[in-house]
């Protein structure tokens, strides 16, 4: 077995250091928010009434987290568009965000193309590629960072660059607060869960280990919801394992049913729930019925309180606890954490087409 407090593992299992990247989270958000505070944004694009954010993977989870975090204040609805075409009701009244850390994702590329044909407000956030060309061709405004590293690792550029925008263009309440108090919670976690931490007094490490050798399922509701999905998105990458999520109280009407069969599944499967204060009582009160019924089915599960005050700094908090957690189950699994050989694969394939 692994030893997560031996230094030398990580040095083994982590070449390409996914580990420095997860430290610079607290970091990259700062850089991302003064960039993005600081980017021009066109006065009209503040006469819309509707966001469609067109992404895949780690440069669509951003938008994720955006529109469940705002939900209940936008005013606006925000969709999130992972596909080779455009909605239909997109029009003038449409802001598009084309998020692309590479510039070159196919699915975004196409449906931005469709996009430039219309009369709605467009958008990039990108580092370059083709996306970045088409958008200065046609005058597009270009939200343009630099930092190399896998595109789930430059998630705070995709979240919170859309975020400070909104609250810029009026459709989000000021949250100036909310994000030092985020960047405070975000370093003081790092300090509580990083290699250097004993697993005796690691949370992180120890979830890591009972995730080991299981299929987990990532439970959340609310504005944790997007945050399972980013867990879910982590095991799969990071770890290289098995991964999925629900959601409350959808999962209460289907998913707890199916805890019977197959029997022998029971003992191969971690569940983790993903909780925050600002869940209503109702929802509260669904985790503590489910727990309930997942040790009646002897399913192991774990449940993990997001920390801070305010939404915004809870649902990073668990973020960032899934990241260092997703990156411990790659060292247990002795995999790097970085690559993507299967995508890489697929990409090929589909280029040969």
């Amino acid at each position: 077995m692994i030893n997560l407090d031996d230094p030398q593992v990580y040095k083994q299992y982590d070449p390409q250091d996914m580990l420095t990247h997860i430290y610079n989270v607290p970091e990259l958000c700062r850089q991302a928010w003064q960039m993005a505070a600081s980017f021009t944004l066109p006065s009209d694009y503040s006469r819309i009434n509707k966001v469609v954010v067109l992404g895949m993977g780690g440069s669509a989870i951003g938008g994720d987290l955006v529109a469940s975090l705002v939900a209940a204040e936008a005013g606006i609805p925000i969709f999130i568009q992972r596909s080779y075409d455009l909605p239909a009701f997109v029009d003038d009244e449409t802001l598009i965000i084309a998020s692309s850390y590479s510039g070159m994702t196919e699915e975004t590329l196409s449906a931005f193309r469709q996009a430039l044909k219309t009369n709605s407000k467009k958008l990039v956030i990108t580092t370059g590629g083709k996306i970045k060309k088409l958008a200065q061709e046609k005058s597009v405004p270009v939200f343009s960072f630099s930092y190399k590293a896998q595109p789930r690792a430059t998630l705070p550029f995709s979240f919170l660059s859309i975020l400070n925008f909104l609250q810029r263009l009026g459709f989000v309440s000021d949250k100036s607060a909310d994000f030092s108090e985020m960047v405070d919670v975000l370093e003081q976690l790092s300090r509580e869960i990083d290699e250097s931490i004993p697993f005796s007094q690691n949370i992180a490490k120890q979830l890591a280990q009972e995730l080991y050798g299981k299929l987990a399922v990532i439970y959340g509701a609310g504005i944790t919801t997007e945050v399972a999905h980013r867990w879910k998105t982590q095991i799969n990458e990071n770890s290289k394992a098995w991964s999925f999520y629900e959601a409350f109280s959808e999962l209460n009407h289907n998913a707890v049913v199916g805890y019977q069969f197959p029997p022998e599944l029971a003992s191969k499967i971690q569940v983790v729930m993903l909780q925050s204060s600002h869940l209503p009582p109702p929802i509260l009160h669904r985790y503590r019925i489910t727990s309930q019924i997942l040790e009646k089915a002897d399913v192991s599960f774990s449940l993990i309180e997001g920390s801070g005050k305010s939404p915004l700094a809870q649902i990073m908090n668990l973020v960032l606890f899934g990241d260092y957690v997703s990156y411990y189950l790659a060292i247990l699994n002795k995999t790097d954490p970085t690559p993507v050989d299967t995508i890489d694969f697929l990409k090929g394939e589909l280029g040969k087409g």
